[in-house]
């Protein structure tokens, strides 16, 4: 009988459970998935401990990303086959789907097939953290050569995204990390990147001196908490904050006056703005796809677990010590 990571109660990673259930054939508009590799988000342990944008229907299942080969096709999907790679993204809630399982279900239009030359690992390391940072700077923001973006979290998957698009667009990043040693981990991921070490520098003086005096365009920030305050000072005129999340236990300040004497925009985001609009949704598709195949975009991996220590995995995950995504994998 297939595998599947579930959880009864909301908590700690200890609640999640392997258990087994019985194998269902694919429904109208299913795929049924033999998975290989299994990449691991944030949205996910705030989903285990009750903390998330949506609660939990218990047992809940969970997962956003998962890569491996076709198992069965379901009822009105068409472009897929058995044997075919493919991967998934998240464009659906977790509520209905879960991804960690050796065999899952997944809608088809969340599924995307991809080239064999792709590794497993890789494949379900990418959706989550390109098409997040994607949308906010491409779609949204109209990132163009030329712009600094302030991006907070850089050693996070979704940062080392953003700072691969924003290469890829000719625009200028800034990463910001708390501490000395993942300021040397960054140097590692993202050599030539410049780098700001919240904790020993100055956030807006630095900021500053790289810009010119001119300040950031874009800040992406995944935190909030009192940083914010220091992010709107080192927007430029115009600028806009993308506040794409919620890490910070602290209030998150508005920053009134320099919102008001600068034109800011400070603005709300979740991928799912982008990846339940079908136009948006293809046009990330594309771009992700092209971006893997020319090499301009390139998921780092942290670690990999072995499935069966899913556990261990979100541990490693709330240490806040990895550099980029964790996978679990599996035999296959």
């Amino acid at each position: 009988m297939p595998r599947i990571v579930r959880f009864h109660e909301t908590g700690a990673p200890e609640v999640m459970r392997i258990e087994q259930l019985p194998a269902r054939e694919p429904a109208e508009g299913e795929l049924r998935i033999a998975v290989r590799a299994i990449g691991l988000n944030r949205a996910e342990a705030m989903f285990r401990a009750g903390q998330y944008l949506e609660s939990p229907v218990l047992p809940s299942a969970l997962g956003y990303e998962a890569a491996g080969l076709v198992d069965a096709v379901g009822p009105g999907v068409s472009g897929f086959t058995v044997g075919q790679p493919v991967s998934t993204i998240p464009a659906f809630s977790m509520t209905r789907y879960g991804m960690y399982g050796d065999t899952v279900m997944a809608p088809a239009f969340a599924c995307v097939a991809h080239p064999e030359s792709l590794a497993f690992d890789k494949a379900a390391a990418a959706w989550m953290q390109y098409l997040t940072a994607w949308g906010a700077l491409h779609q949204i923001a109209g990132l163009k050569a030329g712009d600094t973006v302030l991006i907070p979290a850089a050693t996070s998957s979704v940062g080392l995204a953003a700072i691969q698009i924003c290469r890829a667009a000719g625009a200028t990043p800034i990463a910001l990390t708390r501490t000395e040693v993942k300021r040397q981990a960054l140097m590692e991921a993202a050599p030539g990147t410049e780098i700001v070490v919240t904790e020993q520098q100055d956030l807006v003086a630095e900021t500053m001196r790289l810009t010119g005096g001119k300040g950031a365009r874009i800040a992406f920030d995944p935190v909030g908490g009192p940083t914010v305050e220091k992010l709107v000072a080192a927007l430029s005129q115009g600028g806009v904050l993308f506040q794409y999340g919620a890490l910070s236990t602290e209030p998150t300040p508005l920053p009134l006056f320099p919102l008001l004497g600068k034109q800011l925009t400070i603005r709300g985001y979740t991928l799912f703005e982008i990846t339940q609009s079908r136009e948006r949704l293809a046009a990330g598709k594309r771009y992700v796809l092209d971006g893997l195949a020319s090499g301009a975009l390139d998921p780092v991996i942290a670690r990999h677990f072995p499935f069966e220590e899913v556990v261990e995995a979100h541990r490693f995950m709330e240490s806040n010590a990895q550099v980029g995504k964790i996978v679990l994998t599996l035999p296959g």
